[in-house]
């Protein structure tokens, strides 16, 4: 049952992408207002692991390739190895990692995982620059939880699901998190990759 809601998740993901990003690109309004993306996603507010604020849409995810995931620092089960498979995507980004492409670790226990906490986390899988680990309060963490289509009632039952966004070209996939890290780099790879039509 829970698999089948987390497709269902994904599905309602999928079309939110399609209805809200394909057509992002050149899509400002007249008044060079508000991109479809920048009103979807919003600029709720979050705290990184190092207490600072970071807008949804403005700071994390505006003109930048984002690797997203869910977690949170207690967890003993899947988070561990699906971090350990994003350090792996880290190392194989290099020097392109904080600089147009960030990965992105949302805490589903935001109550728990203070920014001192997440800082600590970090530091246990030494990831770099570039890589955010997310909290704040309550209400924001599961309103960008849902409208990234990751929003669990329960911790225990966040996704394994990451999520892989170009947010430029509008193009978005989604890889299992717990996959081989070499499949898991090559599906990164395909949407860092992706490029841009020429305007005809």
């Amino acid at each position: 049952m829970r698999d089948e809601l987390n497709q269902i998740g994904l599905i309602i993901f999928a079309m939110a992408v399609n209805i809200f990003l394909a057509g992002a690109v050149a899509a400002q309004t007249n008044q060079g207002g508000e991109s479809p993306s920048q009103k979807y996603f919003t600029d709720v507010v979050l705290m990184n692991q190092y207490g600072q604020p970071m807008r949804l849409y403005t700071d994390l995810l505006k003109g930048r390739v984002v690797v997203i995931n869910t977690f949170f620092t207690t967890c003993t089960s899947v988070c561990p190895p699906m971090t350990h498979n994003l350090t792996k995507v880290q190392d194989a980004l290099g020097d392109r990692l904080g600089k147009g492409v960030f990965i992105i670790s949302i805490t589903v226990d935001p109550l728990t995982d203070t920014p001192a906490k997440l800082k600590e986390y970090a530091a246990k899988f030494k990831t770099k620059p570039g890589w955010y680990f997310l909290g704040g309060k309550k209400e924001n963490v599961e309103f960008a939880l849902s409208k990234l289509g990751q929003f669990v009632e329960a911790r225990d039952d966040h996704s394994t699901v990451i999520i892989i966004g170009n947010e430029p070209t509008g193009l978005w996939k989604k890889a299992f998190g717990l996959a081989k890290p070499d499949a898991l780099i090559e599906v990164v790879n395909s949407v860092v990759n992706d490029k841009l039509e020429p305007a005809k």
